[in-house]
């Protein structure tokens, strides 16, 4: 199968580049994994809801060109619905026995997602009802896809 993250920002910090690196490098022995960097906007700390609105849907715009048309998309949004490790292993196991075989994961930048993009996805995730820094929920999310392979493959790791 493969996987496909679709992120807006980029990692400035080693440390992040590094973690992302390291489980890219697990990951690949389940999936061919792709990770794409788009821009963000500059969103300055005071803005006016149109403004707020501008910004998302800019970024929206260039998520949704990455996004292939037999993709099954997955946006992480903190309104979406929690899943337990062993639940997201199930998840991707279904999609994968279902005959999918590309999985986009898409993480938004300070703002979130735009609306436009919450309805090209197949399914909202959350992984709290925190908010988290972009930089670290690519970690997160690869850390918990690495997990859930692991979990389907009845390998040793996450417990």
């Amino acid at each position: 199968m493969r996987v496909t993250i679709v992120c807006v920002g980029k990692l400035k910090e080693k440390y992040w580049r590094e973690a992302v690196a390291e489980y890219s490098k697990r990951l690949s022995r389940y999936h061919k994994l792709e990770i794409i960097e788009l821009a963000d906007e500059k969103a300055p700390e005071t803005m006016s809801p149109a403004q707020e609105a501008e910004v998302k849907e800019k970024e929206g715009q260039r998520i949704l060109k990455q996004i292939s048309e037999d993709a099954f998309v997955v946006a992480l949004a903190v309104e979406g619905n929690p899943l337990s490790s062993e639940e997201l292993a199930d998840f991707v196991e279904k999609k994968a026995v279902g005959g999918i075989n590309h999985l986009v994961f898409l993480i938004g930048g300070s703002l979130g997602l735009s609306p436009e993009v919450m309805k090209r996805a197949d399914f909202a995730l959350s992984f709290s009802k925190m908010t988290f820094p972009h930089q670290m929920m690519r970690v997160v999310l690869l850390e918990q896809i690495y997990r859930a392979e692991r979990i389907r493959k009845n390998e040793p790791y996450h417990k």
